[in-house]
């Protein structure tokens, strides 16, 4: 008496079966599976060029605050500056304005 197949073997005739089916069924609509895969590429381009859109966004926005941040430096320094000749001023001999002047390349 014939010993019946195992279950796996049948599965596995099943399963190449399918997938000849899966090729066979892709041959016959092949020009539906091309354009299924070129409408899948042009989405991915479109999103990666959206994603590619917000980050110039973000990145003119740090540009933005970077040119704030500058702009608030340089008036901080200056007026530190202004600071510093106002009380080297003060001093009588006027020893210490003339180097202050020479260190921060001003002709006052």
């Amino acid at each position: 008496m014939p010993s019946p197949a195992p279950p796996d073997s049948a599965m596995t005739g099943q399963n190449a079966r399918k997938s000849l089916g899966f090729i066979s069924n892709a041959m016959k609509h092949r020009h539906n599976f091309i354009q299924f895969f070129a409408m899948t590429g042009i989405l991915l381009l479109s999103v990666r060029s959206l994603g590619q859109k917000y980050r110039i966004h973000d990145l003119q926005e740090d540009t933005t605050a970077l040119k704030q941040e500058q702009e608030s430096l340089t008036d901080r320094m200056k007026n530190i500056k202004r600071g510093l000749l106002d009380e080297a001023s003060l001093e009588p001999t006027g020893l210490f304005a003339s180097r202050l002047r020479l260190l921060f390349g001003d002709d006052h």
